[in-house]
C-alpha cells in the first residue's frame, strides 16, 4: 500500500509540487508552474512517466495552486495521499524542527512575514489552500531556518548593538536548511561514517548560494544571514557587500531603499557582472566565446566561494568532505575545479575524469584516492524527499 506524501514549495513567484512515497524515495508525480502573473506563465508536470504542458498566461497566485492541487486531486493516487508538506522559508526562533500547522503555527509563520516578505506570505498561501481542498489531511511546516538554529551565539549575533537583536530579533538566520541537512546526512551515510562524527562543509550553489559548516549533523554557521541576500555571488543576488554603499547610493545615485534592495536582489550577482546572463550555464558558454564580463563573473563566483569555504574550516577545525549540491554544484564541472584550485592550500587534489562525471561512479567523491586529507564530492540535493519524510513521520503514518 502507497503511503504518499503531497509536497508544494511555494517561491515567489513560481511553485514546484510533488507527489512522493518517502518510505521507498519514489516520487509519483512532479511539478512546476513558473512565471505566475506573466503572459509567459506555463505548468510543467509529469505523472506516469508522461510530462505535459499546459499554458497559464496572467494566473495569479491562487488560482495556480488550486490548478495544482485539483490536478493532483484527480490523480487515482489521490486517495492513497495521507498528509501535506509545507517548505516555510522563515521560521525566525520559534521553529528548531518540522512541525504539524494549526492555527498557532500560522500566526507564528504570519508573524516572520518582515524577515522574508517575497517568501512566507507565499508559503502561508499555499497553506492555505490546501487546507482547503485536504482539509482532512495532517499539515507539516518544514521550515528552511530550522536546521541553523543551532548555531552558537558568537555565528549568528550581529556586531551591531544588542537591543536590536534582543528586542527585533536582527540576527543571522540562514537557509537552505533543508538541502543542508538532506545533503550531509546522505554523504555520511555514502562514506559510512556516523553522522554524529562527521566534519562537513556543503555548498549549495543554484540561482541562490550558501554554504554551511555541519558538525556532528549539526550546523554550526553558515553564509546567509538574516536574509538571503548576504553571503556568496548568486544568480541575481550580490552576495555580501560592504553597507557602506547604501549612503552613496542614497546621496550621490539618488537612491531610495527600495531601488537599492531591488538592484542587490534581482540586478546584482552573476547577471549584474556579465551584463547579460544570470544563469551559470549561459555564463560558461559566454566565457568558451571569449565575453570577458562572463569570465569575470565566473572567475568572481569561485573565488568567493573559495573563500567562504575556507572561513568555514573555522569553526570545524577540520573538513572530512566538501559537498557540492544543487544545480551548480551537481552539474558545473568547471566551478568545482575552479573552486577546488582555489582550496589547494587544504590538500584538495582534483580527479579530473571523478569531476567530468560528477563523482557518479565513485560515490559522489571527485578528488584523487590518494587525497586523504581534504575530500571533496557532489550529493544531488532532494528537498521535496526531506520534506516528504519529515511530513509522513509527523503525521503518524511511518508505519503500515
Amino acid at each position: 500500500m502507497q503511503r504518499l506524501v503531497l509536497v508544494l514549495n511555494c517561491g515567489s513567484s513560481s511553485i514546484k509540487f510533488a507527489v512522493i512515497d518517502p518510505r521507498i524515495e519514489s516520487t509519483v508525480m512532479s511539478g512546476l508552474v513558473q512565471c505566475i502573473g506573466a503572459n509567459d506563465a506555463s505548468l510543467r508536470y509529469t505523472v506516469n512517466n508522461q510530462t505535459e504542458n499546459c499554458a497559464l498566461p496572467h494566473i495569479d497566485y491562487r488560482g495556480a495552486l488550486q490548478k495544482i492541487l485539483h490536478l493532483v486531486n484527480v490523480q487515482e493516487f489521490a486517495k492513497s495521499i495521507l498528509a501535506v508538506g509545507h517548505r516555510v522559508v522563515h521560521g525566525g526562533e520559534n521553529f528548531t524542527r518540522s512541525t504539524i500547522i494549526n492555527d498557532e503555527i500560522l500566526t507564528a509563520i504570519r508573524a516572520c512575514t518582515p524577515f522574508a516578505p517575497l517568501h512566507n506570505p507565499a508559503n502561508l498561501i499555499g497553506i492555505e489552500e490546501a487546507q482547503k481542498f485536504f482539509n482532512y489531511y495532517p499539515q507539516v511546516a518544514v521550515f528552511d531556518t530550522a536546521f541553523h538554529q543551532t548555531m552558537p551565539k558568537h555565528a549568528y549575533i550581529y556586531p551591531l548593538p544588542y537591543e536590536l537583536y534582543a528586542k527585533e530579533k536582527i540576527r543571522r538566520y540562514g537557509f537552505h536548511g533543508t538541502s543542508h541537512r538532506f545533503v550531509s546526512q546522505k554523504a555520511a551515510r555514502l562514506l559510512n561514517l556516523s553522522l554524529v562524527n562527521t566534519a562537513f562543509i556543503v555548498a549549495h550553489l543554484g540561482n541562490g548560494c550558501s554554504a554551511a559548516a555541519i558538525l556532528n549533523g549539526e550546523s554550526i554557521d553558515t553564509t546567509m544571514g538574516f536574509t538571503p541576500l548576504e553571503g556568496l555571488v548568486m544568480g541575481t543576488r550580490s552576495g555580501s557587500i560592504d553597507p557602506g554603499v547604501f549612503a552613496y547610493f542614497a546621496k550621490s545615485l539618488g537612491y531610495d531603499i527600495h531601488m537599492a534592495i531591488e538592484m542587490l536582489n534581482k540586478k546584482s550577482g552573476l547577471l549584474g557582472i556579465s551584463q547579460k546572463y544570470s544563469d551559470m550555464r549561459a555564463i560558461e558558454a559566454a566565457m568558451q566565446q571569449g565575453d570577458e564580463l562572463s569570465t569575470l563573473a565566473f572567475e568572481i563566483f569561485c573565488y568567493r566561494l573559495a573563500k567562504d569555504i575556507a572561513a568555514l574550516s573555522v569553526p570545524l577545525g577540520r573538513i572530512d568532505a566538501l559537498i557540492f549540491t544543487g544545480g551548480i554544484g551537481e552539474n558545473s564541472v568547471l566551478v568545482r575545479a575552479n573552486t577546488l584550485h582555489w582550496l589547494k592550500g587544504f590538500g584538495f587534489q582534483i580527479d579530473n575524469a571523478r569531476n567530468a562525471m560528477h563523482g557518479k561512479a565513485t560515490g559522489g567523491i571527485i578528488t584523487k584516492q590518494e587525497s586523504t586529507v581534504a575530500l571533496a564530492m557532489v550529493v544531488p540535493t532532494n528537498e521535496e524527499l526531506l520534506i516528504a519524510q519529515d511530513t509522513l513521520t509527523l503525521a503518524g503514518a511511518s508505519h503500515e
